[in-house]
């Protein structure tokens, strides 16, 4: 189990990073913050950009963002131990997402 947030925030930011080669956009890439976006124009929704993913430590815990699955909002986890139960729970909410943003085209 992780408590440490430099060592949370990197073993997230490492399951982030792959995501920035399927299409995703990294705008903050620093020792304390990572995120990514869809930079995509999606007609449709007259939208240029959509929201992916974040990670970034704070004061008391280590939070992740996350976009909802219907893309219309975000969710968030506070971290402050990071064990494989919850590392599992990240892989699986960004790979649900992943296919979503695939499948309406958003990436």
């Amino acid at each position: 189990m992780k408590t440490d947030f430099i060592e949370i925030f990197q073993t997230i930011r490492a399951e982030l990073q792959p995501y920035a080669a399927l299409g995703f956009t990294n705008r903050i890439n620093s020792e304390e913050e990572y995120d990514l976006w869809s930079e995509k124009n999606i007609k449709a929704d007259n939208v240029t950009e959509r929201f992916f993913a974040s990670i970034k430590i704070e004061a008391d815990h280590v939070c992740f963002r996350y976009s909802t699955l219907t893309g219309d909002g975000e969710l968030q986890e506070r971290i402050t131990k990071l064990d494989d139960v919850l590392k599992m729970k990240i892989d699986d909410i960004l790979s649900a997402t992943y296919k979503t943003f695939k499948e309406t085209e958003w990436v």
